[in-house]
């Protein structure tokens, strides 16, 4: 058996290596600060929604999972979910295929409009909506001549989950993209295969973690929505309620109990959106050694 050879690091790599590396205490403070920031912030909240959420006991948290409007709520939410996600996802890799392979005037003006929703109170957005949907907007006469309602409804609370939670999946198949350039299509496509083809085969293995991830992000985003879904909604009970304003009517009304065990709810769906992240990610990684 052939002895390995170990190479040692040169002191001029050792004094590079020194002066690009914090001393031990600089580190130690810096760990503090992040592990107490996430204790303070996240632990320490998830826990007192917990607690609360079964501070008078089991029976009672579960009574306030199944009860009727709690039950609307969380189908409500799901049925956005499902509608809002496909339409992202579509979204999402036409714009990103659309600023990474194509140059085009304007493309930064893209950019910009894909960013807004991140610039722009979702309240906002929901007035907007409001504005332009309601029975006094612009289109609300049309509307009401065909009998279409948008605001106080489904639609409405798809379209203002859809303006908010646009960018996530685009902004992360953006870089991915530009990253992996076009060589691999345009070889493709001198190969003689087809746009489809070439799609199925070529791109959409390249990007398929990028897009898991934003489909994640987005979906915690649907899942979480307040801001421009309380405006467009109505608060409607059993109806235009979904969780987070579910959660907010049972706070107001002072029934903390079951106000907190819908808030674990959430709480554990972000828990399982970190779970899935860090598995996918692990993942993707082992296919990276493997390949």
């Amino acid at each position: 058996m052939e002895a390995v050879q170990v190479i040692e690091p040169s002191s001029t790599e050792k004094k590079i290596q020194k002066l690009t590396t914090e001393p031990k205490w600089v580190q130690a403070i810096l760990i503090a600060i992040v592990v107490l920031f996430i204790g303070l912030f996240l632990i320490i909240p998830l826990i007192a929604i917990f607690t609360e959420a079964f501070a008078k006991g089991a029976d009672v948290y579960f009574a306030a999972i199944v009860e009727p409007d709690a039950l609307a709520a969380i189908r409500l939410t799901m049925i956005v979910l499902a509608i809002s996600l496909p339409i992202n996802i579509v979204f999402g890799v036409a714009a990103a295929w659309a600023i990474s392979k194509f140059r085009f005037k304007g493309k930064n003006i893209l950019l910009a409009l894909i960013d807004l929703p991140f610039a722009v109170s979702p309240v906002i957005a929901g007035l907007v909506f409001i504005l332009l949907f309601s029975s006094h907007g612009l289109l609300g006469p049309l509307l009401e001549s065909y009998d279409l309602q948008i605001v106080f409804a489904l639609p409405g609370i798809v379209l203002a989950t859809l303006f908010v939670t646009m960018p996530f999946i685009a902004k992360e198949l953006i870089p991915v993209m530009q990253a992996q350039g076009s060589e691999e299509e345009e070889a493709a496509r001198t190969l003689g295969a087809s746009g489809w083809y070439m799609f199925r085969h070529v791109t959409l293995p390249n990007i398929k973690w990028g897009l898991v991830y934003g489909a994640i992000l987005c979906s915690a985003r649907t899942i979480g929505e307040f801001g421009a879904v309380s405006v467009v909604s109505g608060h409607i009970r059993g109806m235009t309620n979904t969780l987070p304003l579910h959660i907010e009517i049972l706070y107001n009304e002072y029934q903390f109990s079951a106000a907190f065990a819908a808030a674990s709810l959430m709480s554990l769906i972000a828990v399982a959106t970190i779970i899935i992240q860090h598995i996918l990610h692990w993942k993707k990684g082992a296919d990276l050694g493997r390949e």
